[in-house]
């Protein structure tokens, strides 16, 4: 509740214009969204490290499925450029490729 109320006075306290008001709050809303898509991929990518260090394969194989999936999900929605999604996925696939 309280957020948006000092959302809406940093709305009006900065633009003048309503359609730069409009922009303000679009793009808090886009903000807020790939927030929380890159921490759901940092969440997955720390599952992976935590099956490598363990030295599970089998649920290090099963973490980089699910990481690779969102790392691509991510980077279709344009929150990841696609070369760095490709470079997440790639140092991930290579650590757990290590593993023995």
């Amino acid at each position: 509740e309280t957020s948006k109320n000092i959302l809406s006075l940093e709305v009006y306290g900065l633009a003048n214009i309503k359609s730069a008001k409009k922009r303000i709050l679009v793009i808090d809303k886009k903000t807020a969204r790939n927030k929380a898509i890159k921490s759901k991929v940092k969440t997955y990518i720390k599952k992976v490290e935590a099956a490598i260090t363990a030295g599970d394969k089998a649920a290090a194989q099963a973490a980089l499925n699910a990481a690779s999936s969102e790392i691509g999900k991510a980077a279709s929605k344009g929150i990841y450029h696609k070369n760095t999604a490709a470079r997440k996925i790639s140092r991930l696939a290579l650590a757990v490729n290590k593993i023995a």
